[in-house]
């Protein structure tokens, strides 16, 4: 095949390549080319087609001498021939030569000893701005002298041959990391190359001592640090971009032996339901600059984030700097407080709960939450799942690795670790109801500024958690979910339901020591 310097030479050099754009240039470019249309708060909406989400099928490892032994092969991680690549490559390669492209070169990694500068080659305008403000962007002086380790080449006119190219349908997202090349078509949904980038970090850090973690960060005036992990949906952006506290970012983060960084320059928010009451920071980033994609819009190009007539997962991207308060170094230093998101779709799991180290490994490692509707394709309403490390579709490593990586750090800084449900309430979905936000936001706010860890807790039954019986601007009633079940024998059902799925589940981590093990729920006998 081509190496990467012959992409820069056949692509980048092109007469048909503009690199490095600025946005209102790209904005101009995607609107000339029907690719969308402005907002009436200025912001460029867009459609992604069928593909409305990820398609975790469709991604793809080079199987290849360097990473064989390193990668967890399986459903997440599938092998791809080099011979099939190097076959497809070259088909995208002479697709993408008859096209007028959009280059952005970046970061992935606001630390610069561990950033990995980024060739993103693009077939639409709109994705560049979408990579440009998602990525970290490079200062003048370091474009003068820009070297990619990785290029992206993002060709979604392009659809595959299943029967040919060996993928699995007409998308594909395939890594090679001895080529350092990566392969994204059939597929218009932008968060595919985002995704990506955090996958090839989720790689490559571990390696050199850095724990890569699928995680959003804020800091305090008092510089404490507040983690907060979780699937899409679960409230990663939500819950970070807090008025009272500094935004570090709001998905993806390594943890040096220094402190914390942000891996992104921008925010990837979900918009469904989304207001200015309950989100205005969110709401107020949605401008000039920003990327709507699959928003329903009126005739007056107003926006209608209540719509999910295109999909539950529509998104906005935008920089970080939209957000007021946001840090734009993107570092901070050791976390104080690390909060595990989950949306439980049984609606048995408490609002939020304390928990020993022993149960952190436990949870962190079994990452239990509910895949929401539109996030995946095919994904129609909420499913209980299990994804390790809050972050499995991206971990290509095994999970003992970033699991031990992070029991570590939290004992050597004494980190306090909380579990928060922020799925459903008085019973499981169709029947009990979302959370409440500001009653989610009351009970972070006193886990940050350490009020959960002086009140009284009783032990939840199954489950073993510490639950705190007050928590200020939350009813009393609310902190233990049977209490908000009318039927406390569906209750009773379901908690041991869900026990029992996080008890098969861990039996694939046979090799945890005991402790561990014994940290998750227990089935409780019924008469």
């Amino acid at each position: 095949m081509s190496k990467p310097e012959d992409i820069t030479k056949i692509l980048v050099n092109s007469e048909l390549a503009q690199k490095n754009l600025p946005v209102p240039q790209l904005v101009e470019k995607a609107l000339a080319n029907g690719e969308g249309v402005l907002t009436d708060t200025g912001a460029f909406r867009t459609t992604t087609g069928k593909y409305t989400g990820r398609s975790p099928n469709d991604k793809f490892i080079v199987d290849e001498p360097s990473v064989h032994d390193k990668i967890n092969w399986g459903p997440i991680n599938k092998p791809f021939s080099p011979e099939k690549f190097n076959l497809l490559y070259n088909k995208v390669l002479d697709y993408l030569k008859a096209k007028e492209l959009y280059i952005f070169e970046g970061f992935g990694g606001k630390e610069k000893t561990y950033q990995l500068p980024i060739r993103v080659i693009n077939e639409f305008a709109w994705h560049n701005l979408f990579i440009r403000q998602l990525l970290c962007r490079p200062t003048a002086e370091e474009l003068d002298s820009f070297e990619p380790e990785f290029t992206i080449l993002s060709a979604p006119g392009f659809k595959a041959d299943p029967e040919v190219d060996g993928t699995n349908s007409e998308a594909f997202i395939i890594v090679n990391f001895a080529e350092k090349v990566v392969l994204i078509g059939g597929t218009q949904y932008a968060g595919e190359m985002k995704k990506t980038v955090f996958s090839i970090l989720n790689y490559l850090l571990p390696q050199q001592g850095v724990l890569p973690m699928h995680c959003s960060a804020n800091k305090g005036q008092e510089l404490d640090v507040a983690l907060f992990f979780g699937l899409s949906g679960t409230g990663k952006t939500t819950l970070s971009a807090d008025p009272n506290r500094y935004l570090i970012g709001d998905d993806e983060h390594g943890w040096t032996d220094d402190g914390i960084f942000n891996f992104e320059g921008g925010c990837y928010a979900k918009c469904i339901k989304l207001s200015r009451e309950t989100e205005p920071q969110i709401w107020d980033a949605i401008k000039f600059g920003a990327v709507l994609e699959n928003v329903v819009i009126d005739d007056n190009k107003t926006p209608d984030y209540d719509s999910s007539e295109l999909t539950e997962n529509t998104r906005a991207g935008y920089p970080v700097d939209y957000i007021p308060n946001a840090i734009l170094a993107g570092t901070g230093g050791h976390p104080n407080v690390v909060v595990f998101l989950t949306a439980d779709a049984f609606g048995v799991l408490p609002p939020v709960a304390k928990l020993t180290k022993e149960q952190a490994m436990y949870h962190f490692l079994s990452g239990y939450t509910s895949k929401l509707a539109g996030t995946e394709r095919g994904i129609t309403e909420p499913q209980a799942t299990f994804s390790t490390c809050f972050g499995a579709p991206f971990l290509p490593l095994p999970p003992v690795v970033y699991a031990k990586m992070l029991g570590e750090k939290i004992e050597k800084h004494n980190t306090s670790v909380y579990l928060v449900n922020t799925g459903w309430s008085g019973g499981p979905y169709g029947v009990g109801k979302r959370m409440n936000l500001p009653y989610t936001r009351n009970m972070v706010s006193s886990i940050i500024d350490g009020t959960l860890d002086n009140v009284d807790t009783i032990t939840d039954d199954v489950f073993g958690l510490q639950i705190p019986i007050s928590c200020p601007g939350v009813p009393d009633e609310v902190l233990v979910p049977r209490n908000t079940w009318q039927n406390k024998d569906e209750y009773d059902q379901q908690a041991n339901d869900l026990a029992a799925r996080f008890q098969e589940n861990f039996k694939k981590f046979s090799d945890m020591p005991d402790a561990i093990k014994q940290a998750g729920p227990k089935v409780k006998a019924t008469s």
